[in-house]
């Protein structure tokens, strides 16, 4: 047998021996020791995990690096004291195999720190709303109601100001008098833009929801719609609001969000008794309360929900414009990020379109900041499993049938079942990405897919024009397989690598990872410094990457960097493959 033959069996051994458990159980007894470290005082940081081994991987109670040193030393004493020249080539191969394997450890774990670090660094600096903030506002007649700006399924959207906005008095509008109205102006509400003067006199949004079953005690209408109360700031509530009776006994109302740049976020909830708003007969004379409209089915009280008022829904925007393409990945890039935030803390929308998007132009960059919002249908649960048991028919599998992901379209309830919606968010983003690129969502429409049938290979073909990288996410956020669809996370770190990070992306090699983590530390001195006073630190760019800084993982951005890469080879084959033909 050649010395080359050798060596190639050598290393087969060795894969196959690290293949067959020895490696998993030296990154099994790598993880507790990092996590001891993390625990542990300095003073016993000394502590050795031969504890935690059997006798016959004696090897493995030092490290790999003992190992592939020993297996050397042996393949070289063999070679002076006599011995088959393939044993000793066996013994070198594999020891130099397992060195390979350890400096490749060392990196990661060097790598896996200095995210850790960063995201450190990162995690402290909390999203400062635009808006100021203000102290009054549990009462309905703390503000002064404006036109309505939109209307849903459960309820309906107004514009407002507070008591004190109008700089003068006489020009201010009464407490909870319509605004008047021409004839004009009363046809074209439901798609009327919203002026820059218009949003200076009502920066703010109220949100009545219409209560036809939940009561009129403040308690019952709490419990009843607690989820639009997620993304709410903690003063939302009045202190003494703040613990209700849920489900028949006392407790704390459901976990809530932190603020995001790309989550509405909700600054006030009150009840009150239903006033009569503008276009109240007009638009929605059923939920009407009996004492406004005789006819009406409504209660007596209801929730308000107090907002930034957006001049947009990101349907209206998209209605009238096309973004440009760096515009659009933005736009899909916030729309991950906001998902992947209330993944994080466990949360599922289950009811994303673009209806429920809404949109904004503040930015110093000139790109659209967009917020998801909404949250009337949401799945919130404290241990961020995101499953929902699904026993029978009559659990709610979540709003808008059309863009409920496969797994979900598809479940069948019965005993141990459960929904998965770690992935479901994701999904509609990538079927939202559609609009945003210029194309009518597929699953939308007589003739649309249908999320539960559909197959990869129907999807139509993204516009020419998009980014490739884009339409790469796009396909994949689209996949009917959640195993084999990507985290809201890795997708948004997709777009964040073809942004700013094609430079860490370029000739992948052995020093790869290297190269991954010096663009890191780069973009990290570069967003510090925006921070700090530096040019565009309050643009949506700038926001996104302390959002992607903020959420720093080495396994999701590697994984990342693995589906970039993999769908650069393949547009390249193809390209070859059609200048073959």
């Amino acid at each position: 047998m050649s010395v080359k033959h050798a060596l190639s069996r050598g290393l087969e051994l060795g894969r196959s021996v690290l293949q067959g458990g020895l490696l998993k159980a030296g990154g099994r007894v790598a993880a507790k020791l990092r996590a001891e470290r993390l625990r542990a005082e300095p003073a016993l940081r000394t502590a050795q995990p031969r504890a935690l081994l059997p006798a016959r991987y004696r090897y493995y109670r030092t490290s790999l690096r003992g190992l592939a040193a020993q297996l050397q030393s042996a393949g070289l004493f063999r070679r002076f004291v006599g011995g088959a020249p393939r044993n000793r080539a066996v013994f070198l191969a594999f020891g130099l195999g397992l060195g390979l394997v350890e400096q490749r450890l060392d990196e990661e774990r060097l790598g896996a720190k200095a995210c850790q670090e960063i995201q450190a660094v990162f995690q402290k600096k909390k999203f400062h709303s635009s808006l100021k903030p203000f102290t009054f506002g549990y009462k309905l007649e703390d503000y002064v109601i404006g036109n309505q700006i939109g209307k849903g399924s459960n309820a309906a959207v107004y514009e407002a100001a507070p008591q004190f906005a109008s700089s003068k008095e006489s020009e201010r509008p009464s407490p909870l008098v319509p605004v008047e109205e021409d004839k004009d102006e009363h046809e074209s509400r439901r798609v009327r833009s919203l002026t820059c003067c218009s949003l200076r006199n009502f920066p703010l949004a109220i949100k009545m929801l219409w209560n036809f079953g939940a009561g009129s005690s403040s308690e019952a209408i709490l419990r009843s719609m607690s989820q639009e109360l997620v993304p709410a700031d903690p003063v939302a509530l009045k202190q003494e609001k703040e613990q209700i009776t849920l489900d028949g006994s006392f407790g704390v109302l459901p976990k809530r969000v932190s603020a995001h740049p790309n989550v509405i976020r909700v600054y006030r909830a009150f009840t009150a008794d239903v006033p009569l708003l503008p276009g109240a007969r007009e638009e929605y004379p059923d939920v009407l309360p009996a004492r406004l409209n005789p006819d009406g089915l409504g209660n007596n009280r209801t929730l308000f929900l107090v907002m930034k008022n957006y001049p947009y829904t990101l349907r209206q925007y998209l209605q009238t414009c096309t973004p440009a393409r760096r515009q659009a990945c933005l736009m899909v890039l916030q729309l991950l990020e906001g998902v992947d935030h209330l993944c994080r803390q466990g949360v599922a929308h289950r009811d994303l379109k673009s209806d429920n998007v809404l949109l904004e132009f503040h930015s110093a960059d000139g790109c659209p900041r967009l917020v998801i919002a909404d949250f009337g249908c949401c799945l919130s649960q404290s241990d961020s499993s995101l499953q929902l048991p699904f026993s029978s028919m009559w659990v709610s599998r979540g709003g808008n049938a059309s863009l409920m992901a496969p797994e979900v379209a598809t479940a069948i309830p019965g005993h141990g079942a459960v929904i998965d919606y770690s992935k479901a968010d994701a999904w509609a983003v990538g079927a939202i990405a559609y609009e945003i690129l210029g194309q009518q969502n597929p699953f939308y429409g007589a003739v649309g897919l249908q999320s539960a049938k559909y197959q990869e290979q129907q999807l139509p073909a993204l516009p020419s024009g998009a980014p490739a990288d884009v339409q790469l996410v796009v396909q994949l956020l689209l996949r009917t397989d959640p195993s084999k669809r990507p985290s809201a996370r890795v997708a948004a770190n997709m777009l964040h690598l073809s942004l700013w990070g094609q430079k860490a992306l370029a000739n992948q090699d052995s020093a790869g990872l290297r190269k991954l983590l010096d663009w890191l530390l780069c973009q990290s001195a570069v967003v510090l410094l925006r921070g700090c006073g530096g040019p565009g630190g309050t643009g949506v760019e700038a926001e996104l990457q302390r959002s992607f800084l903020c959420n720093l993982d080495l396994e999701d951005l590697l994984t990342a960097v693995g589906f970039l890469l993999y769908g650069r080879q393949q547009r390249q084959a193809c390209i070859l493959s059609a200048e073959i033909h």
